[in-house]
């Protein structure tokens, strides 16, 4: 769309989607379908966060083939690579440019704000008033840094997941990574091989391995179902949406990375990190525990595979059962660590993310800073959100599980937007 002079004046739609990424042009497709009249708004270019907010050398966690939108899917010659994030970022802009999405680009929002019997969304190009928002701004725009990173003595270099780019970053000298997710396992094995000895610190994970029986782990999480599992049928859903993403790297050889990987290449493993005191680390004693956890949770999902495939007649299509060694840990794990002797010269904080919410002004949010919705039905009329994990299922997070969640919200607006068109009717009437 070209430039808007609107000056004060707002300019009016039905809906306002806030956020060009996946999630936002795939609710754009459906509003379209609709013939619903809406705009995208977003701060940066398409596909933003993956062109600016991402490490150098990061893959998607599943494969190319997965990676779909509506209407639109991975045609290229490498089905089973995975994807780097500015082919992530050439894939939703070609997506927005083949639907012909109503994107402003450029354009930050400073406040969303009920009007009337709607909403405005106000810019830094402008305002718009609109009877619908979507929040599609996602789940990862600020880096979660415990509060205990105010008492690393001043000499220490830190930098969070976000803002980290490659090691090239940080001085010479050792590491502490802080988080053994995905991010975490990546950003330790990435930094390690640029010969910075490295300590990670392990708290709760998810263990996968990246193929299991010939097959990527993704193959059997959508097979089985487990991906298309929904909310209501999950326990503890709070929970669930707080869990690490699992410990899985995207590459040719299509490698598994777990701790044990790590510890093979020389990668120290050490407990959560639980505090600073002075110029000491201060690490759980729960390493053991922990790791335990979690191989008892992959080997439960891979039971579960192994089942599937005995009950639906595919074990004979794929590799016999494997079973994969126990994460070993030392007897006598690091539980303390001197920060101002010189043996730690950076701290990588790969402790999650959160998202930013401080441009609504809407009493929409929780005690934590979350958006409280039942599905991604915000329970303020009109408001409705997109692409946070377990949103509508399980496969929320995913590219290709955007599409499913934006169908249901596309008819929860398009319910909406007629709600208030007969009660606005009703009131003229009378």
């Amino acid at each position: 769309m070209g430039p808007i002079n609107i000056g004060e004046r707002a300019c009016s739609t039905d809906v306002i989607v806030i956020g060009a990424g996946h999630s936002g042009l795939a609710i754009s497709r459906f509003l379209t379908r609709r013939s619903i009249d809406h705009l995208v708004l977003e701060r940066g270019e398409v596909g933003n966060a993956w062109r600016r907010d991402r490490w150098d050398s990061l893959r998607l966690l599943t494969p190319n083939w997965m990676c779909r939108l509506p209407g639109y899917a991975y045609e290229g010659d490498d089905p089973d690579g995975y994807m780097g994030k500015d082919e992530v970022a050439g894939l939703v802009s070609a997506y927005a440019d083949w639907i012909g999405a109503p994107v402003r680009t450029g354009t930050t929002v400073q406040s969303v704000s009920a009007c009337g019997d709607g909403y405005r969304v106000s810019t830094d190009q402008g305002a718009w008033k609109c009877r619908a928002v979507v929040i599609a701004s996602g789940a990862f725009n600020k880096a979660s840094v415990p509060a205990l990173a105010s008492a690393v003595p001043g000499p220490i270099h830190q930098v969070t997941s976000l803002d980290y780019k490659n090691p090239g970053q940080l001085p010479e000298g050792g590491v502490l990574v802080v988080g053994a997710s995905a991010t975490g396992l990546q950003l330790a094995g990435e930094i390690h091989d640029s010969g910075r000895p490295v300590t990670l610190a392990v708290g709760e994970h998810v263990r996968m391995p990246r193929n299991y029986r010939g097959r990527d782990i993704q193959w059997w999480m959508l097979v089985t179902g487990k991906l298309d599992e929904c909310v209501g049928d999950m326990e503890d859903i709070d929970r669930l949406r707080r869990l690490p993403s699992p410990q899985l790297v995207g590459t040719p050889e299509q490698s598994t990375l777990d701790l044990n990987a790590l510890a093979e290449r020389g990668v120290r493993l050490a407990g959560r990190l639980a505090g600073v005191r002075g110029s000491r680390a201060q690490f759980s004693g729960s390493l053991r525990n922990v790791c335990a956890l979690a191989d008892l949770k992959m080997n439960r999902l891979l039971a579960s595979f192994d089942d599937w495939a005995e009950r639906t007649g595919y074990a004979s299509a794929v590799d016999p059962r494997q079973r994969y060694a126990p994460t070993r840990t030392d007897t006598s794990p690091v539980l303390d660590m001197d920060l101002g002797g010189g043996e730690i010269r950076s701290i990588v904080w790969a402790t999650g993310y959160r998202p930013d919410y401080r441009w609504l002004d809407l009493p929409i949010l929780d005690r934590k800073g979350q958006i409280r919705h039942d599905g991604g039905v915000v329970d303020m009329p009109g408001v409705f959100v997109l692409g946070l994990p377990f949103l509508r299922r399980r496969k929320s997070s995913f590219i290709h599980g955007a599409e499913d969640d934006a169908r249901d919200i596309s008819r929860a607006v398009h319910l909406h937007l007629n709600r208030a068109a007969s009660m606005r009717a009703m009131r003229i009437a009378v």
